[in-house]
């Protein structure tokens, strides 16, 4: 009774209501996140097939690299960073500005890197247009600036813009995929979503809020990417072992055992967004709060909790709905990767929302770093001898250790504050 007096009391608070707001709008696009995909997956599978799939997977797995490079942490820093002097028109115009024009110079640098890539290395050069028209999702990421309505706890535009993607995408898929050579028309449309979601988005932030795109000067752009530098190396490392495993997975077992990996990863993935919903709905209040931390925690780790038995529990009935009977071997791949799920909220609870709100970028970049170069070390003989089998059980024991190393060091930080 004295926990839901306390919970009546928060919704009555500024604070409470703003949460309450954004999380209702946030779980609206995390339920559209889940039918969306869940409706298309199945149609996928049927018409352009398991070696498609994993074609689509590995391309996923390069430009996740590249999107990781172009976003270089600030989906966190400059979140932190508007949301502490949002009433501030002036200031945030600034932040604005130099993130927009710091991520299209990462963008392009990235993209340059891609193309030689391509020329250098056969397994590239034989999906060169699959990788060219995934790599549009990074424009269209940087176009929608999420982290700006997140910042500025306005996420209701956000889940707006999401669905206008989402909808279009999934009925774009139904109309022009229609056999197995059509597969690049998938990643075709998730870019595009992105871009028209992003002129909308653009056009409310410079239009209707009035925010200032102010001229970039080289200098302030070169020290606002150095400043984020910590968060990036913490985002970038997990891909040695998430990313790395699919890489290293296409080149010993093709196409089919990266589309069986990817089709189980499918499901922690979905449900992996359904907590950063919690998560992006707290960020800006914790970034203001932090002494609301425990509220947090608690919520997270115990939703995290129940979805891994969840998915562990169902995994058989989840593939043989969604996928046909070449992907069965998907259910022990779902299965391993579960548990992944309640240590990525670990990592989250305990690094995103408080070490990097906190300003200990670089404990949890240090952190970060030796465990991915643990999952690292491990994915090659995982990867080469045990398959898709291997890449799952990679993916989780790295996601292990980190997500435990993370509790650890943060609680020891949390004493040393008190």
């Amino acid at each position: 009774m004295n926990l839901l007096n306390k919970f009546k009391q928060a919704r009555k608070s500024k604070d409470g209501k703003v949460l309450v707001e954004n999380f209702a709008y946030l779980s609206l696009l995390q339920i559209a996140g889940y039918i969306f995909p869940l409706v298309t997956i199945p149609y996928l599978a049927r018409v352009i097939g398991v070696d498609s799939f994993g074609k689509i997977a590995f391309a996923s797995a390069v430009i996740g690299y590249f999107n990781t490079v172009a976003d270089w942490g600030f989906n966190y820093t400059a979140t932190r960073d508007i949301a502490k002097n949002r009433d501030n028109k002036q200031i945030v115009s600034k932040i604005f500005s130099l993130i927009l024009w710091a991520r299209c110079t990462l963008m392009i640098l990235s993209f340059i890197v891609l193309i030689i890539m391509i020329i250098c290395i056969p397994q590239f050069r034989e999906i060169s247009l699959l990788l060219v028209i995934t790599f549009l999702v990074i424009p269209g990421h940087i176009m929608f600036p999420d982290w700006f309505f997140q910042a500025m706890e306005k996420m209701k535009y956000i889940t707006i813009l999401n669905l206008v993607s989402k909808f279009i995408f999934t009925i774009a898929v139904f109309v022009f995929i229609k056999e197995k050579s059509d597969y690049l028309l998938q990643p075709l449309f998730t870019a595009l979503g992105f871009f028209l979601s992003g002129i909308i988005a653009m056009y409310y932030i410079l239009v209707k809020w009035k925010i200032k795109l102010l001229r970039p000067k080289y200098t302030e752009v070169r020290s606002t990417i150095k400043k984020s530098t910590d968060v990036f190396i913490n985002n970038l490392m997990p891909n040695l072992y998430n990313s790395f495993s699919i890489l290293l997975l296409g080149f010993f077992g093709g196409p089919i055992s990266n589309g069986i990996l990817d089709a189980g990863n499918k499901f922690v993935n979905i449900t992996q967004q359904f907590m950063s919903m919690i998560s992006r709905s707290f960020f800006p209040l914790l970034s203001r709060r932090i002494d609301k931390h425990h509220i947090y925690k608690n919520i997270n780790i115990i939703i995290s909790l129940i979805v891994s038995i969840l998915l562990f529990l169902v995994a058989p009935l989840l593939i043989k709905l969604f996928f046909t009977d070449e992907f069965n071997d998907s259910v022990v791949v779902l299965r391993i990767m579960a548990f992944s799920f309640l240590f990525l909220s670990f990592s989250d609870t305990y690094g995103i929302n408080y070490m990097i709100i906190q300003g200990y970028e670089k404990q949890l970049r240090n952190i970060t770093v030796v465990c991915s170069l643990i999952g690292f070390a491990i994915s090659f003989p995982l990867v080469y001898f045990f398959d898709f089998i291997g890449a799952a059980i990679t993916i989780t024991i790295a996601r292990g250790i980190l997500g435990v190393s993370t509790m650890l060091k943060a609680r020891r930080l949390s004493k040393i504050l008190k």
